[in-house]
């Protein structure tokens, strides 16, 4: 059986991306981009908790987490992560619009599937066999796995910063018994990893 993760950026009050997010805001308005600050200015740093995010043999996404375009595709729009985005996988990302698959540089392939989450996690799993399926994101994408039982466990990166709206993890969940079983402080963030019973 597949073994489910996700690790996931996330303010103090709880958010992961803030307001009126856009092409040239990804994250929504300042502060949000600090949410990910210790990604790009302190890799080493936290090198084994990037190093977790990038093992998967799978990955699931929503589709705001592949891009900032609403309705039909605009089919130039290839994801925020250049010709050789960082997954090097099989990436399945929610969405209500078809789209044929597309294949990037390094190994990622994103495959468009607009049959919910279950449908993703059976194409994931099947793609990874018995190997660990990572829940890449946003906070809905997120949270419909949590609320369906599918993670097995749950890392957030919490990061000194308030953003008093946008998006909130664990909108919309019942209540969830989570273990802890590690946790980690950097100088951009403290990492809290917990088994989700």
């Amino acid at each position: 059986m597949a073994f489910v993760t996700a690790s996931i950026s996330v303010s103090v009050d709880g958010f992961v991306a803030g307001k009126n997010q856009a092409a040239d805001r990804p994250l929504g308005e300042a502060p949000a981009i600090e949410l990910h600050r210790w990604l790009f200015e302190t890799p080493e740093e936290n090198r084994p908790e990037i190093e977790a995010h990038t093992d998967a043999g799978a990955y699931i996404m929503g589709r705001n987490m592949f891009g900032p375009i609403r309705g039909e595709w605009d089919l130039s729009w290839t994801g925020w992560w250049g010709d050789e985005p960082p997954y090097h996988k099989p990436v399945f990302v929610l969405t209500h619009h078809p789209r044929e698959d597309q294949s990037m540089a390094g190994g990622t392939t994103f495959h468009f599937v607009t049959g919910g989450i279950h449908d993703a996690f059976d194409r994931a799993r099947e793609a990874t066999g018995d190997g660990r399926i990572m829940i890449a994101g946003g906070a809905s994408t997120v949270n419909q796995y949590l609320a369906a039982g599918l993670i097995d466990q749950l890392t957030l990166n919490v990061v000194p910063v308030m953003l008093g709206a946008g998006e909130r993890l664990f909108d919309g969940i019942p209540p969830l018994k989570l273990e802890q079983i590690g946790s980690r402080a950097a100088s951009l963030v403290t990492h809290i990893t917990y088994r989700v019973g």
